[in-house]
């Protein structure tokens, strides 16, 4: 047998396909969790500046929106962490950490998808697409604030609200104080989240000399984190109360409550794969709320099926 024979070169399409799988784990398709944490509190925003009625049109713009710009976020992310992520357990085996892509193809692709996201919104009015450019700006330099930021988990709270003051200004043009009150809200839940996953990473982190809320804190982190949550779900209370909301909506609150509670079971030993658990099952808590909100309106309103369900 000849050892030294060439190795049989893949075909074409086995080549494109392995680029295409490279693509879709670049920008996250096959983990969609980051989507829905930013899906449900911007739904949520827009059902309540909707009271209960969004259209299907600008319901199917938000939910694509969401999905283009958190996409963007993840290759601008993996753009910026290409260095780091190779010594990181949890990320090692990304396609910029594995060289299955070149960085100017990651910028190329969240180039791509930003640019998708704007066009989506240009059927809106002026303040919503003026609120695109900050939110814009914000998801391009978060990834790079954990080199010098000592709470960037604090910056993505603001990045990742921002869906709520946009759902607000495409309905009505401005933001109205219920606007701003959930966007607060919210940025305490995400500090919660993001820090819960940080506490996964602390060890690589350390090593690497990047900054984390987990690292901040110290042996803090575990009340930070559930200080965070009952900020998030008393600003809840007072949103509902703001917006005439009912006992469906405060059902979604208790169970996102108990939710919370259950985190603080997983994440007080600060187990990695506990940390981790918790960080994913957030993604019951804003769908808890989301719910509660959609029962809330459709169970009162004098329309059914309410207007987004119609064909």
């Amino acid at each position: 047998m000849n050892h030294n024979a060439a190795a049989p070169t893949r075909p074409r399409w086995a080549k494109t396909a392995a680029r295409l799988d490279a693509y879709e784990r670049l920008i996250r398709l096959d983990k969609p969790i980051g989507t829905l944490l930013l899906l449900w509190p911007t739904l949520t925003a827009l059902w309540i500046a909707t009271n209960g009625s969004p259209s299907i049109a600008i319901l199917g713009i938000f939910i694509l929106g969401t999905l283009l710009t958190r996409s963007a976020g993840c290759a601008m992310n993996d753009y910026a962490d290409r260095n780091f992520d190779a010594f990181v357990e949890r990320t090692k085996n990304r396609p910029l950490a594995r060289g299955e892509i070149q960085p100017w193809e990651a910028l190329a692709l969240a180039a791509a998808l930003a640019l998708a996201a704007f066009l989506l919104i240009v059927r809106f009015n002026r303040f919503t697409i003026l609120l695109s450019i900050p939110a814009l700006a914000i998801a391009i330099v978060y990834p790079f604030f954990k080199r010098f930021f000592a709470l960037p988990q604090a910056f993505l709270g603001i990045a990742f609200s921002f869906g709520i003051p946009m759902a607000f200004a495409a309905v009505y043009g401005t933001v109205p104080a219920g606007g701003w009150w959930l966007f607060g809200a919210n940025f305490f839940w995400v500090f919660a989240y993001d820090t819960e996953y940080a506490m996964v990473d602390r060890e690589d982190d350390e090593k690497l000399g990047l900054s984390t809320s987990a690292i901040a804190f110290g042996r803090f982190d575990v009340p930070a984190v559930m200080a965070c949550y009952a900020a998030y779900l008393a600003l809840l209370v007072h949103i509902g109360r703001m917006q005439g909301l009912g006992p469906f909506f405060y059902a979604g609150v208790l169970v996102a409550t108990l939710l919370a509670l259950w985190h603080y079971v997983l994440i007080r030993k600060r187990e990695r794969d506990s940390c981790f658990r918790a960080f994913l099952g957030n993604h019951w808590l804003g769908l808890a709320i989301f719910a509660g909100t959609v029962a809330d309106y459709a169970l009162r309103s004098p329309q059914w099926p309410p207007r987004w369900l119609a064909l």
